[in-house]
């Protein structure tokens, strides 16, 4: 798939998605269209299990909304918005690659991943720094950052618009993983690689409950659980693994 500001980059049933939009992978509208594309395009791709999201070069993930496409902005801004939630919700597991600086936009799309790994480099940073400019996080920051680190601590980055290193990311819980530079990608395959030989279905299904329960409340995401364990004790996979079990071998999951 030939996109101009989003390369694709699939092996061994991980898609690594690369934000490359110079200088600082922000993100105009034609960015955008190019990321909901390569997002439709993997979501119905079962050769794919795992999707690694990360930005072009070693300075940056990406440095949010792209201040020069402002004529585009009543497009950009709702169509952005809906995409990031996509990635909330996306039915596999999407892992947020921080290889440089993630700030704004950048890392309201990060939060929506599943899982976040970031490269512990003197300036590599995080922070939704919208105040600053007199305006505020327009992509699910105000929401997401306070489930992620709590209220407070939200607040404090939001209103003062700071900007927090790798250790400190982890300390509040805001990334699951840092890694050394020479490291990182390797460290984020070998994560992925772990993901993409869990069961697809029944990883699918963990996904759905989950996200249910957090917009819909727990009475939906009870809802959900018990419809999928329907489904999955029913698949070739669940089958699998417990044939896997009683004969003390490893599972081998095909995702049927």
């Amino acid at each position: 798939m030939e996109l101009e500001n989003i390369k694709i980059d699939t092996k061994d049933n991980i898609a690594t998605v690369t934000i490359d939009h110079p200088p600082v992978n922000a993100w105009n509208l034609a960015t955008i269209l190019d990321f909901e594309t390569a997002i439709d395009a993997l979501e119905n791709d079962n050769n794919v299990r795992v999707v690694i999201l990360t930005g072009a070069g070693e300075k940056c993930f990406s440095a949010g909304y792209d201040l020069s496409d402002a004529a585009n902005r009543q497009v950009t801004g709702p169509k952005a918005k809906n995409l990031w939630h996509r990635i909330d919700r996306f039915p596999k597991p999407v892992i947020a690659a921080i290889n440089g600086f993630a700030l704004g936009g950048g890392l309201e799309l990060a939060m929506c991943c599943h899982f976040r790994i970031m490269a512990d480099a003197p300036k590599v940073m995080l922070g939704l720094t919208e105040l600053n400019l007199g305006i505020i996080p327009g992509w699910g920051g105000t929401q997401r950052l306070p489930l992620i680190v709590g209220k407070a601590k939200a607040l404090d980055m939001i209103l003062f618009g700071k900007k927090i290193n790798a250790v400190e990311a982890l300390e509040i819980g805001l990334v699951n993983q840092v890694s050394s530079p020479a490291d990182f990608m390797a460290d984020v395959m070998a994560f992925a690689q772990k993901l993409a030989h869990r069961p697809p279905i029944a990883v699918s299904w963990v996904l759905k409950a989950v996200s249910s329960a957090t917009y819909e409340g727990i009475e939906a995401g009870l809802k959900v659980e018990t419809e999928g364990s329907s489904i999955v004790r029913e698949s070739k996979d669940g089958k699998e693994g417990f044939a896997a079990f009683l004969e003390k071998r490893e599972p081998r999951f095909t995702g049927e």
